[in-house]
């Protein structure tokens, strides 16, 4: 009896460990994990199956809730770094013709953008120093803020 319960617990395991494949929240893992110290614990002891559901629940509790955070944090993903016209808003701009309500043009790292103010009442001279607020379609949106 002893080596049936402790392969059971062992199938158990490989197939939670498995099911981990489709999840990758580790959460699986972590239970296939204690099914397979269970597996462990039963196949040198001859403890009833009462207390093998205890050792399972009390491994799977110190797997979830110490090993899990540790994993998660290890490999989660970093924050993504935006790219292509995301990069664009706060970035610093020079202004190259004079942007109204209507037109305007400003050199962002080395490209030239149409460009409008972000209050329509604001006028910015060749010159000036502006930052892009947000990028509407092909023109960026600008402020001369501090």
């Amino acid at each position: 009896m002893v080596i049936v319960a402790a392969l059971i617990w062992l199938i158990a395991g490989v197939a939670l460990a498995a099911g981990e494949a489709l999840t990758g929240d580790f959460a699986l893992l972590m239970l296939g994990g204690a099914a397979l110290v269970t597996g462990g614990v039963s196949a040198v002891t001859d403890l009833p199956v009462w207390i093998d559901a205890v050792i399972f629940a009390v491994a799977s509790l110190v797997l979830l809730l110490g090993v899990r955070p540790m994993l998660r944090r290890r490999y989660s993903q970093p924050p993504a770094l935006p790219t292509g016209i995301d990069a664009l808003p706060g970035k610093h701009a020079l202004v190259l013709e004079q942007v109204g309500e209507h037109s305007g043009r400003v050199k962002i790292d080395g490209e030239v953008w149409t460009a409008r103010p972000l209050d329509a009442t604001e006028v910015y001279g060749p010159g000036t120093t502006v930052t892009v607020m947000q990028i509407d379609g092909a023109t960026a949106v600008v402020w001369r803020g501090v």
